[in-house]
């Protein structure tokens, strides 16, 4: 169903498995699926792929294990909120496929520093862990991740072909 942003917004080791060919799983134009801003609401694990004001898709996520709050820190397992920009992507992540988010910005940096701490870095859109995304029913039941964005494998392998590099993303709590 397509419904307006307004309603939207208002309302380590592991396996290396081969990846399929990700730039072909669906069966449509490029103009049918690619999303120019992605939108997650923390607090219902939800993330948006929107396209000129309209949502494309809806998908469920995990978040970082102390979702709560802005992340201050490396380390505090929590996923950043703000507006940022998915800038560049993984084809051979741990977690099957990977889409970068650009954090920290500038105020998040200036504020870690300010307190005498690392911000963080490579948080991610991603799949599940490789070897395991069999178990992705009962691993997104919880915010596992530690400050990343988790969805299972097919979802990811979609977002990856319906979201460009430098597409923004609004982190909402």
């Amino acid at each position: 169903m397509i419904v307006s942003a307004a309603t939207a917004l208002g309302f380590g080791s592991l396996l290396y498995a081969a990846k399929p060919d990700v730039f072909n799983t669906l069966d449509l134009s490029p103009s049918e699926v690619m999303a120019d801003w992605v939108i997650l609401k923390k607090a219902s694990r939800k993330l948006y792929l929107m396209k000129e004001g309209k949502i494309l898709k809806e998908y469920n996520v995990g978040l970082g294990g102390n979702p709560k709050g802005h992340k201050q820190q490396e380390g505090d397992n929590r996923t950043p909120e703000g507006h940022y920009i998915l800038d560049w992507r993984n084809p051979e992540s741990l977690y099957h496929l990977s889409l970068h988010v650009s954090y920290p910005n500038e105020e998040d940096t200036r504020r870690a520093k300010k307190r005498g701490v690392f911000a963080g870095s490579n948080i991610m859109i991603h799949g599940q862990p490789n070897g395991l995304g069999w178990a992705a029913k009962l691993i997104q039941k919880f915010d596992w991740t530690e400050g990343c964005i988790a969805v299972k494998n097919t979802e990811i392998e979609e977002i990856w072909k319906r979201v460009g590099e430098n597409t923004p993303i609004d982190i909402l709590p």
